[in-house]
């Protein structure tokens, strides 16, 4: 009775109060759409395991040392830049079947299961736990090469992946399909930390290969799946190709990056990016050393910067889909962060673990306002190359939060580090000065990115054709 009562009530339910529930279209009905987002979930797994996992393993288990595993992690962003050159491949790609984003989403795939497979025997090399002895070098580049693999095939497959899902869905459906795409990215990211945690309780070499390896299996069959029959063949398209010389990406890019708009946009979206990813490095640190939280405690601020996004992510979906301007709702994510890092700083004087805990949630609602404002900004540029934009929105983002990550910690060691000798005096001799610079750097950030985003929000309708039609022709989407 109650199971009945319960479907009843369900079936009655209005469609409004569903989160997503309005994201499909005629073009894109909601199967075709959740099987489309996959290829976000497979990547927010890949991140967990990256990041979170194979971080501690290799410091902890392994006894790889902390700045070689920092370089490693570092290592995919050497091929952050190279997003625009593939965004923009994607947009003229002439393949036997008249694909465009398929290929690369395809190829990035492969090359992400490549690195994932060889990276577990790469890391027990690295650590000296391989069953012939070899010289460090090889243990490094090998662990190196595959981190690299990695990254180039994330960097490949997402931003194809982007250009498909924005040649998919209709203007106005759009909005929310960016929110559903990073809601799949969190839910992805959380799966995969709790899951890895679990399977890498008891820890043993044969065991993280056996995870790692799965991981590239579970990544190449939810890819595959995610691009099953989602651009239809095009031959049509392949001949009226043949016959255009397309302009190099060296002339395209050129006068793409020559508009003021497009260079102001770049960099309100690093400075935003970079503000929001400084404290990733230090957040739980300074809960744990400054706070006293325990380990689980500081653990479960991933989940409250997560269930921050998502609200940040859901609201944002919505506030686009009613025409709200995406630069000035990147601006409102800005203005969410001030509030936000200044409950985190206030938290140590005032010793009230709530407060820090309010500030996580609030970094991560600001974080996803800015990044889905940010991220449809780009998407609404010129429709013959939104590949090339998405790509280099994704370049900028990349390389920005990797950079923030490592001078997020960096600053904090370096002050520290003067604090603890007494150079500013006894009045900044505590343990939380260092985490406080942190966090006032990010704020000014924040102030720097609204300034560039203002011309950006008072102009909005110069975001609508971004790169001049004379580059090339405008194509119905596939």
């Amino acid at each position: 009775m109650r199971v009945n009562t319960f479907t009843k009530f369900a079936r009655q339910m209005p469609a409004s109060w569903l989160p997503f529930a309005d994201v499909a279209s005629a073009g894109l009905p909601l199967s075709r759409l959740l099987r489309l987002t996959l290829f976000k979930f497979t990547m927010g797994l890949t991140t967990a395991l990256m990041i979170g996992t194979l971080n501690r393993v290799m410091i902890v288990e392994l006894s790889v040392p902390a700045w070689l595993v920092s370089l490693m992690l570092a290592l995919p962003l050497l091929v952050a830049p190279f997003r625009a050159v593939t965004g923009y491949q994607s947009d003229v790609h002439v393949s036997a079947f008249g694909w465009r984003r398929v290929p690369f989403m395809w190829g990035g795939t492969l090359i992400q299961f490549l690195g994932l497979a060889v990276m577990p025997f790469a890391l027990l090399v690295l650590s000296g736990q391989g069953q012939v002895p070899v010289p460090d070098w090889v243990g490094q580049g090998a662990a190196g090469f595959a981190f690299l693999l990695v990254g180039a095939g994330l960097q490949t497959s997402q931003t194809a992946g982007l250009a498909l899902a924005t040649d998919q869905a209709s203007e106005e459906t759009r909005p929310r399909v960016v929110a559903l795409l990073y809601t799949m990215l969190l839910v992805g990211a959380v799966s995969g930390s709790l899951i890895y945690s679990f399977l890498l309780a008891e820890f043993t070499p044969e065991r993280l290969v056996q995870v790692v390896q799965g991981t590239a299996l579970v990544v190449l069959a939810l890819n595959g799946i995610a691009l099953w029959k989602q651009e239809p063949r095009n031959p049509q398209r392949v001949a009226a190709l043949k016959t255009v010389v397309q302009p190099a990406f060296r002339e395209v890019w050129a006068q793409f990056i020559a508009l003021p708009q497009a260079r102001r946009f770049l960099w309100a979206t690093a400075l935003g990016t970079m503000a929001f990813n400084m404290q990733d490095i230090v957040l739980e640190p300074y809960g744990g050393e400054i706070l006293k939280l325990s380990v689980g405690a500081t653990s479960a601020l991933t989940a409250m910067l997560a269930a921050g996004g998502l609200l940040g992510f859901y609201l944002a979906g919505r506030r686009l889909a009613k025409g709200v301007d995406p630069m000035r709702l990147a601006a409102y994510g800005a203005l969410a962060g001030l509030p936000a890092f200044s409950a985190v700083i206030f938290s140590a004087p005032l010793d009230a673990g709530w407060l820090f805990r309010v500030g996580a949630l609030g970094i991560g609602f600001g974080g996803g306002l800015f990044a889905v404002g940010t991220l449809f900004t780009a998407m609404r540029m010129e429709a013959g190359f939104v590949g090339l934009a998405l790509g280099a929105w994704g370049a900028v983002q990349s390389a920005a939060a990797g950079i923030a990550m490592f001078f997020g910690g960096a600053l904090r060691d370096v002050v520290t580090g003067i604090t603890t000798q007494g150079l500013w005096g006894p009045a900044m001799t505590d343990p939380s000065v260092g985490y406080s610079m942190v966090y006032h750097v990010e704020m000014l950030l924040l102030f720097i990115t609204l300034v560039a985003i203002g011309p950006l929000v008072r102009r909005p309708r110069s975001f609508q054709s971004v790169v001049p039609k004379t580059l090339g022709p405008a194509e119905s989407h596939a």
